[in-house]
C-alpha cells in the first residue's frame, strides 16, 4: 500500500489546507464551452426525443462523438446549430 507521508504539518493544518480544494460551488457560474453531453443531456437541451436526436445526427445538423461505446456531443456545436433556428 503506498503512503504519504507529511512532516512538520499538524493534523489541524492540514484539514484547514483541504477544505477549499473539497467545497464545490453547487451550481457553476458559467458552462464551459466545450463540455461534452450525453443524448440524453443534449434531448433536454433541446427539448427533442432520442429519434429526433438521432435524425438529425444522421443528417449532419448536429455533429455527435464517440468515445469507447458512448456518443457525446459539444455543448457549443449544439448551440451553434439550433441559432439559425432561433433567428427565424
Amino acid at each position: 500500500m503506498n503512503q504519504i507521508l507529511l512532516h512538520g504539518i499538524t493534523l489541524e493544518q492540514l484539514a484547514e489546507a483541504l477544505i477549499p480544494l473539497l467545497q464545490f460551488p453547487s451550481k457553476p457560474n458559467l458552462e464551459p464551452e466545450n463540455d461534452l453531453l450525453t443524448r440524453e443531456e443534449v434531448c433536454k437541451l433541446l427539448s427533442i426525443n432520442k429519434t429526433t436526436l438521432w435524425k438529425h445526427t444522421k443528417s449532419g445538423k448536429l455533429k455527435s462523438l464517440g468515445l469507447g461505446n458512448r456518443v457525446y456531443y459539444k455543448r457549443n456545436q449544439v448551440l451553434e446549430a439550433v441559432q439559425p433556428l432561433n433567428g427565424n
